[in-house]
């Protein structure tokens, strides 16, 4: 497994557009431009980006088509490896394995309180959370857990957080289940990945900085 991320730049968004743009699907041109903010405009092309890019440096693959399954799930068209993608902030990340895969990246925003998602959460979790000495931190591994599991299971928005428990880092979904691993990315930002293979349990995936000047 690899994991790339990057971080948005607005000098560099102008480059950007005029570098990929014009070589991506019209459907991507589309959904690209109907960002009203270029940061998010950003993180969705550099998404697609570090994905091609990841494809042609560690997989050879040059030439790629991707689309969505019937739970929007998006997924490589004739071929048998797995990505997802996440963003916030500033950062995005794209993993790249040969199993289905979520992952998850959230920025420790201290303006945050966990209060606030206490009827997204499972009384469990609750009081792990309340009991940790590092609240915040619980809270957010919480999060990126449900998310990166939500994200490999493909069901989108339509599992609620509190329809399943994580526990040892192995939760059930009707019947399927899946396994959770925290890894680091950056310091400001919480990550975990997950999986309905157990591999993820003790895969050591490559974790690569790119920098856009690269990508350009």
């Amino acid at each position: 497994m690899i994991i790339l991320y990057t971080f948005i730049s607005e000098a560099n968004h102008q480059p950007l557009l005029d570098r990929y743009l014009p070589v991506f699907s019209q459907e991507s041109k589309q959904n690209i431009l109907r960002y009203r903010r270029w940061q998010d405009a950003q993180l969705s092309l550099l998404g697609k980006v570090l994905l091609e890019y990841g494809l042609k440096t560690y997989y050879n693959i040059s030439d790629i088509e991707t689309d969505v399954l019937t739970n929007k799930k998006p997924y490589l068209k004739g071929n048998d490896l797995h990505f997802n993608i996440s963003h916030s902030k500033n950062l995005v990340t794209c993993a790249i394995a040969e199993y289905s895969l979520g992952i998850d990246v959230e920025f420790n925003d201290q303006k945050i309180s966990y209060q606030d998602f206490i009827f997204q959460m499972t009384d469990k979790e609750l009081q792990e959370i309340q009991n940790s000495e590092d609240k915040m931190k619980q809270f957010f591994m919480y999060w990126t857990r449900k998310e990166a599991v939500i994200k490999a299971h493909g069901a989108g928005m339509i599992l609620p957080l509190d329809s399943f428990e994580i526990i040892n880092n192995e939760c059930h979904i009707v019947g399927e289940k899946f396994f959770t691993k925290e890894i680091f990315i950056h310091k400001e930002y919480h990550s975990c990945i997950a999986s309905s293979d157990q591999k993820i349990k003790e895969v050591m995936p490559i974790i690569k900085y790119i920098e856009e000047d690269i990508l350009l």
